[in-house]
């Protein structure tokens, strides 16, 4: 059977930057923060987004949380 062991967990949040003047569609910008714990909860990680995103100029449009984790079998 395998396993697998989270090793790195990266947080990013996507602000909407408005919209493309030719096309329209809305352009986003991603901003990333390295080192978060991989212990850390949903709601940890919103709270702390929610933080940050009051920092930023533009609005918050969605959070991402990006695992990255190491498969071994057992």
């Amino acid at each position: 059977m395998a396993a697998f062991e989270l090793t790195k967990s990266t947080l990013q949040l996507v602000l909407n930057d408005g919209n493309d003047l030719k096309t329209g569609m809305p352009v986003y910008k991603y901003k990333s923060f390295n080192n978060v714990k991989t212990s850390a909860t949903a709601d940890q990680l919103y709270a702390v987004a929610n933080a940050f995103a009051g920092l930023q100029d533009r609005p918050l449009y969605n959070i991402i949380r990006k695992d990255t984790a190491d498969v071994t079998a057992e």
